[in-house]
């Protein structure tokens, strides 16, 4: 068999076990866009008490909310887990 042959079908097995929760992802996805103002109103919070309760300036949350800026790629990760697991977050970030 091919190289190719071989690494495609490595690569499908690979695929497998990430999907049946088997194994882990070889790089973590980074969300394009986070719907900043829709987590914050899913919680039930300001904008000054979102910002507050997870570390971020208030006017950062308001760039982000009027699209005056993106966040980074960093801040987008974190968004993404305040929108799934808010409480894990707050836990992590209490833990001081």
């Amino acid at each position: 068999m091919a190289a190719f042959g071989r690494d495609l079908i490595e690569s499908t097995n690979e695929a497998l076990a990430i999907a049946k929760g088997e194994a882990m992802p070889a790089r973590a996805f980074v969300p394009a866009d986070i719907d900043a103002k829709g987590n914050r109103k899913r919680l039930g919070l300001s904008q000054a008490a979102f910002a507050a309760r997870f570390g971020f300036s208030a006017g950062a949350v308001r760039d982000w909310e009027q699209a005056r800026k993106r966040p980074d790629p960093s801040t987008r990760v974190l968004l993404k887990v305040i929108e799934r697991e808010p409480e894990a977050v707050e836990r992590a970030l209490s833990a001081g």
